[in-house]
């Protein structure tokens, strides 16, 4: 009778399974690389990922994370400071846990594309709380309602800004190990970064969550809905609160007819401080310098993700299967930065995996 009961929940286990799209994460790496050793160790890519049963939708996944489950969170940063760049123009860092010891290890958050320190609580409350670590959120121009005295944005952020954004951190806390996570378009500049520096870069290790890949093509694959509404808000964030400052910018009138993500992308380069579209592609693009990243970089999609679609990783499995650093993994749901799991409370599957990843290097370099 045991053995029946036993058979019968495994059998009603595995229809739930297949209701909510339940599967074990599949993996993309070398086997004579870095990550061999490092998924030995992290037990949680051995067990399926279950969302939340009423989340299994990526569309109400994504919209509970959006609209909902971001505007719950409560937290408050110990401070924000404001950065002056070496043109001028103006970002920021928001930080937590200033008062851990000097030598606590920092995790530099590098966020979505409109993010805010507001739109990022979650996840930085759960780093935090998952290693006990310093966060510093490193904010990009325009965002936050900085001012913008100079006329410059970039989607993806500036290779540039973050290094001068580093060099602040790392003068305020020089005994602190770095670590890196890049959200979305957050993770473009984050690889670019790690690729242009190669073996230079003061980070440990890397978490890229949920990125597009290749940013001249990625914007291309992103539902229709969601480009049309993220485009609305790239005027609402970037455009309209510093009309001022864009207005001697040639190509505004061009940037104004924007419909979608792509279009907007494709035609705001001047924005960026690049004089055609080319020369912001080739400095911008992550996806040129992607094979030369040098330290473990752990990158997350989701399977049913609307906004930076999985097609977006089909060019590239061949080459992460050659790179000794870099290793993919992804997950039948989750949706776009969600990756619920838990039904009367959710909790985020893909920041505990970032921190037991960061958690684990820590651990290697010690040793």
């Amino acid at each position: 009778m045991k053995n029946l009961l036993n058979e019968v929940s495994r059998r009603a286990l595995a229809l739930f399974d297949q209701a909510i799209g339940a599967e074990q994460p599949k993996l993309y790496f070398n086997p004579q690389g870095e990550f061999k050793r490092i998924f030995e160790h992290l037990p949680q890519l051995r067990r399926k990922y279950r969302p939340t049963p009423w989340l299994a939708n990526t569309h109400a996944h994504l919209l509970y994370f959006d609209l909902i489950k971001k505007r719950r969170i409560h937290l408050s940063y110990d401070r924000t400071d404001r950065l002056i760049m070496q043109d001028g123009g103006v970002t920021g860092i928001a930080w937590l846990g200033t008062d851990l010891p000097p030598d606590a290890p920092t995790i530099v958050i590098l966020h979505t594309i409109t993010g805010t320190p507001e739109s990022m609580r979650e996840l930085v409350r759960d780093l935090h709380r998952h290693t006990g670590w310093r966060i510093a959120l490193c904010l990009r121009r325009g965002h936050a309602n900085l001012p913008m005295p100079v006329p410059k944005i970039n989607l993806f952020g500036s290779a540039d800004d973050l290094r001068e954004q580093l060099a602040y951190i790392q003068e305020k806390y020089p005994a602190s190990a770095l670590y890196a996570l890049g959200s979305s378009a957050g993770t473009g500049l984050l690889v670019r970064y790690l690729g242009e520096e190669g073996q230079k870069t003061p980070f440990k290790a890397a978490f890229a969550l949920c990125p597009g890949y290749n940013t001249e093509s990625g914007f291309k694959n992103v539902h229709p809905f969601y480009s049309k509404m993220m485009t609305k808000k790239l005027f609402q964030k970037f455009i309209e609160p510093y009309a001022q400052t864009w207005q001697n910018t040639a190509s505004l009138a061009k940037v104004l007819e924007a419909k979608t993500l792509f279009d907007f992308e494709q035609a705001y380069f001047e924005m960026a401080g690049f004089a055609d579209y080319s020369s912001y592609n080739q400095s911008t693009n992550p996806i040129y310098v992607f094979e030369q990243v040098e330290i473990p970089l752990l990158v997350l999609n989701s399977e049913d993700d609307p906004v930076c679609s999985i097609h977006n990783f089909d060019p590239y499995k061949a080459v992460v299967r050659q790179l000794r650093s870099v290793a993919v993994v992804t997950t039948r749901k989750g949706s776009h930065c969600g990756f619920y799991e838990g039904v009367k409370e959710t909790r985020s599957w893909a920041a505990k995996l970032a921190a037991d990843f960061f958690l684990l290097q820590a651990a290697s370099e010690r040793l």
